[in-house]
């Protein structure tokens, strides 16, 4: 028998609710213009938001601003070209949001168990939880490609919480954006969202279940919303 299954859960994001990965990823997107001869159109710090939405949402952004218009076709061929730049430099401007690691190592202190959705293709996601040295807090890891489903099919994050060996009546999710609140939504479990960074402007008009200003207030946080469930 699982002695986890009777544990409380908490599944993260990881872009934009861990780490702000935008830069690298702006970089990667950018270098699939300047591979066609074009001036790199992604700001680092004003299309922060864009990036967080995935690769796609950049290269038809990018594209619009250079062309107008981009077609689906277009785009799916140059995702795989920004896949591959992304993973060849990953972590160079990566980093934790304040007090990650400390607040992961508590919430593992506190008997929780942790986990990681997000809509990263899996084998990258791992390489940079591995070289953010934080990989080992959480018990699984879902990407876009582990199932034939992802965020915001709330199957992600369900089967997340199964692999796991958690509770799904005894979970929450912890993101940054309109899908991750979605997800927790469309699976009837409650959502955690960044109040800080670029993203946190926009979290209050989401309503979720909670909004929390930085990782230090984190665990006080989730221990006055999860008294309910003692």
């Amino acid at each position: 028998m699982d002695l986890n299954r009777n544990m409380k859960s908490l599944v993260f994001d990881l872009d934009g609710t861990l780490a702000d990965t935008s830069k690298d990823l702006i970089a990667a997107a950018n270098n699939c213009f300047i591979e066609k001869n074009f001036q790199p159109p992604l700001d680092p710090e004003k299309d922060k938001l864009t990036a967080f939405n995935g690769g796609k949402a950049m290269l038809k952004l990018g594209y619009d601003r250079l062309q107008g218009s981009v077609s689906d076709k277009l785009i799916d061929d140059q995702y795989p070209v920004l896949l591959e730049y992304y993973e060849s430099a990953l972590d160079k401007y990566t980093i934790l949001y304040d007090r990650v690691p400390e607040t992961l190592t508590e919430l593992k202190s506190q008997g929780w168990i942790l986990g990681v959705c997000t809509n990263k293709p899996k084998k990258l996601a791992l390489k940079l939880l591995e070289s953010l040295r934080i990989m080992d807090e959480f018990k699984a890891l879902t990407g876009a490609d582990t199932y034939h489903f992802r965020k915001p099919d709330p199957r992600a994050l369900t089967k997340t919480i199964e692999v796991m060996g958690g509770d799904k009546e005894k979970a929450i999710m912890v993101g940054d954006s309109i899908t991750d609140l979605n997800t927790g939504r469309a699976a009837n479990i409650p959502v955690f969202l960044v109040g800080f960074d670029l993203q946190g402007q926009h979290t209050p008009k989401m309503n979720p279940d909670e909004i929390f200003l930085s990782y230090q207030e984190f665990p006080t946080k989730i221990e006055e919303f999860t008294k309910k469930w003692d």
